[in-house]
């Protein structure tokens, strides 16, 4: 991963406006069903306990039993540990010309795009379900003509307020590219 003050192609007058995660409810979300399924089995189990230790006594159907109660264990952690690094390692910097996408795809894919404030075309922010609306996240679409036509900002904190922000950086910098064509046929209108 890299530091925010050295970021790849930083232009000379380039700051990083926000750089976003994901909401943490997110994480917690798949927190809780992991839990939810190690919890079932659990206290099946315990409810259980006087048929199960007669099956764990047989010599056959015991190890299969310790077996698929070992991938079934192992098989949520490696989940959790999978959706994790996606949580974490998902990341948005927003910069005054430019916004970067970097995705983590699995364990061992990650995908970085950048995309310049002055191709954007349109940006949308979308919040659905009362957990989304009561704690303020949700994504973010921003829209391009370009090859990657769409941008999003999965979960993120204060979608409306990133939307808002992405827009003023737009017009911003489409006025200062507006004002360089300006400065650029003055002075070729003086040299010639």
């Amino acid at each position: 991963m890299f530091h925010l003050d050295r970021l790849p192609n930083k232009r000379p007058d380039e700051r990083v406006v926000l750089f976003l995660r994901r909401q943490w409810f997110a994480w917690a979300s798949l927190c809780a069903a992991a839990v939810f399924m190690l919890a079932v089995p659990a206290a099946i189990g315990v409810y259980f306990w006087d048929r199960i230790s007669a099956w764990l006594e047989h010599p056959l159907i015991g190890p299969v039993i310790v077996v698929t109660a070992c991938i079934y264990t192992l098989s949520i952690w490696l989940i959790c540990f999978i959706e994790f690094t996606d949580y974490y390692l998902d990341t948005w910097i927003i910069t005054t010309h430019r916004v970067i996408n970097i995705e983590q795809k699995g364990l061992f894919n990650r995908v970085a795009s950048e995309l310049h404030l002055a191709v954007v075309q349109d940006v949308t922010s979308d919040v659905k379900g009362i957990v989304r609306t009561f704690f303020d996240y949700g994504n973010v679409l921003v829209q391009t003509a370009a090859e990657r036509t769409q941008f999003v900002f999965k979960d993120i904190e204060h979608p409306e307020k990133v939307k808002e922000l992405i827009i003023q950086l737009v017009e911003t910098d489409k006025k200062r590219h507006a004002d360089r064509m300006v400065a650029g046929v003055i002075d070729g209108s003086k040299a010639i």
